[in-house]
């Protein structure tokens, strides 16, 4: 059956590659992301291939901007079935050295972000309807110049648990994926080449070789979204860990 889906983040990345693989099953996407012209070029990705797709002006981490993106798609649809919360900052910087826009961003976007989003998703959902929220490995794992990104991440898990317990009762599931490292087919992300460098530096002080960490593409990823979403309404799924794997 075709779902009413939004997804945040969706002009890039994962959030593209889900876009794409969920509009070949019929779904009703709306791509929410900060610049219009990304999300813009997404949905007109999605329709090229037959699919349906809006593209939604969204800054995650500002609740106006977040009421106005789900009042549009209010606009559009009278019930929304999917959220998918994946919109997220990757930003490595040591906390004595950062700003107060790194600090903010990062826990805005990703622990604020998926927060505003549910609630204002929550308005349109009903019985059978589903928010997935898509976190990450470097919770559980040793990493360098991530802490605040670390935080963010653990907090988003603790906060799918308590949105699940006040959720359940209305039929609505709650799923965080535990993401692992994940790369386009370019193998490559974003961020300041000095930044990178130090990255690199810092990750290696501890004994961790970034250029050897199992990973996994965005389109596997994306492959396993549909089947999670169609599993029967008396069968949740609270958490699950994706991994990638040594190529």
């Amino acid at each position: 059956m075709a779902k009413t889906i939004a997804i945040t983040g969706g002009g890039a990345g994962l959030g593209l590659a889900m876009a794409q693989r969920l509009s070949r099953d019929g779904h009703e996407l709306f791509l929410l992301g900060r610049t219009l012209a990304k999300v813009e070029a997404a949905a007109a990705r999605v329709a090229a291939a037959g699919g349906r797709a809006h593209a939604v002006t969204c800054d995650v981490g500002d609740p106006a901007s977040v009421e106005a993106a789900f009042a549009q798609v209010a606009a559009l649809t009278p019930r929304l079935d999917v959220l998918i919360n994946n919109a997220g900052v990757f930003a490595p910087f040591f906390l004595a050295e950062a700003t107060n826009a790194q600090i903010a961003e990062t826990l805005n976007t990703n622990l604020a972000g998926p927060m505003y989003c549910s609630r204002e998703a929550l308005r349109l959902m009903g019985k059978g309807s589903h928010i997935l929220c898509i976190g990450s490995e470097t919770v559980v794992v040793t990493a360098a110049m991530l802490g605040a990104y670390q935080t963010s991440k653990a907090g988003l898990e603790r906060f799918c648990k308590t949105l699940d317990q006040e959720v359940a009762g209305q039929g609505i599931r709650v799923t965080l994926v535990r993401a692992g490292k994940m790369y386009g087919p370019d193998m490559s992300f974003s961020v300041d080449p000095e930044v990178g460098r130090r990255f690199v530096e810092e990750s290696l002080k501890l004994g961790i070789d970034n250029t050897k960490n199992a990973i996994t593409l965005f389109d596997s990823v994306a492959e396993f979204i549909p089947g999670l979403l169609a599993l029967p309404e008396d069968l949740p799924v609270p958490e699950l860990m994706l991994a990638g794997r040594h190529r």
